[in-house]
């Protein structure tokens, strides 16, 4: 009886730490979030045009002799003929570049917003209107044409001596749903009797658990790694079906393989980036700044009163003073992770300068088991 007790008890106390210790859960994230399916695709589309109705800061024409070329051809199609000899001034009047995305499965007479930007000089697009343009893709047919008046999110003014100021961009601006779609563009999608689905990071773990993930939520062997950035899945002939068959695929969950260790370094910010696989083999780092300052300081040596012969001399005195920081030296432990590297650096005072040139030196004494990548 009392062997009983005691097993209850200890039974008691495990099913307790069971139920108090932390349960993680995976991050499982959505097979749509990870990956995208051949044939749907967004196509991008671009073309030249006009922005009129400017209140005089449009293009100087004088520098930019594309602008009054292109009136004078937009003039002479509607019936308008300029001698030769005729040089407007115009400035309410600026060339600009319109581009768009034309989004999948786009279908001749929906609308897509467009972005225009000044091509030439001029001051501000505000308050202008693009006239009719066509927006080409790739291959050089008119996919959609833009029109309407345009949203400029800045402002600026100017002075009579020159001076300026700005708030934002006022030589850019969008249009909302300003181009109407003309042509639809060709899918495969719905041609074949297999999907074929392209990871955004490929990674081989990755593809063979959405594989898996796949397979098990659909209850039979649909799905293949193809390769570390490919699955390759069979699909209904049916249409119908097969929308259906993609929304169930896309919505199902996956864990994604962890990611593999880097630190990102942008040398032009000083901005570091450290992933949560890196780890760092025992090591022991002293980094210490130096400054060397270095001051001329002038003087005036004049003759005395009363002497008959002299000249006034301007010598220099240069001061060189050199101070080092203390460099005090910290100890990395086996199998150290992201957080203790920060730990330590914060704790010696090292600034992201002096971060880079730490995690440097650490991959050159092989002692950083990640790769090091300077963007």
């Amino acid at each position: 009886m009392g062997f009983q007790r005691a097993m209850k008890t200890c039974l008691r106390a495990a099913a307790v730490l069971l139920l108090a210790a932390p349960v993680q859960f995976a991050a499982a994230e959505r097979i749509k979030d990870i990956g995208t399916f051949d044939g749907v695709r967004s196509n991008q589309l671009i073309g030249y045009g006009l922005v009129v109705g400017l209140d005089g800061s449009g293009d100087q024409t004088t520098q930019t002799p594309f602008t009054v070329q292109s009136v004078k051809n937009m003039l002479a199609k509607l019936g308008v003929v300029l001698d030769s000899r005729i040089d407007p001034q115009l400035k309410n009047v600026a060339a600009v570049m319109v581009h768009a995305e034309l989004p999948p499965f786009a279908r001749p007479g929906q609308t897509i917003d467009v972005t225009v930007s000044s091509l030439g000089n001029a001051k501000s697009l505000r308050g202008g209107s693009l006239l009719m343009t066509p927006l080409k893709g790739a291959d050089g047919r008119v996919y959609a044409m833009a029109q309407g008046n345009m949203v400029v999110s800045g402002f600026g003014a100017e002075g009579a001596d020159g001076s300026s100021v700005a708030v934002n961009v006022v030589n850019s601006g969008r249009i909302p749903s300003g181009a109407t779609v003309e042509r639809a563009v060709p899918s495969p999608f719905g041609l074949d009797d297999k999907l074929v689905m392209s990871l955004h990071s490929p990674d081989f773990t990755t593809a063979l658990r959405v594989a898996q993930s796949i397979n098990q939520g659909l209850g039979q062997e649909v799905a293949r790694p193809v390769n570390g950035g490919t699955i390759e899945i069979d699909t209904p002939a049916d249409p119908a079906a097969k929308v259906a068959f993609v929304s169930t695929v896309e919505n199902l969950t996956v864990d994604p393989g962890s990611a593999p260790a880097r630190v990102i370094v942008n040398s032009r910010s000083g901005t570091v980036v450290i992933g949560s696989e890196v780890r760092v083999l025992p090591a022991a780092v002293a980094h210490g700044n130096l400054t060397v300052s270095i001051s001329e300081n002038y003087q005036v040596s004049q003759p005395g009163p009363l002497a008959r012969r002299g000249e006034t001399v301007v010598t220099p005195e240069s001061e060189v003073s050199v101070q080092q920081e203390g460099a005090r030296m910290f100890y990395i432990d086996p199998g150290t992770t992201l957080r203790d590297v920060v730990a330590a650096v914060n704790r010696v005072g090292a600034a992201p300068g002096d971060l880079v040139a730490i995690l440097e030196a650490l991959e050159k004494a092989g002692a950083l088991r990640a790769h090091l990548t300077v963007i």
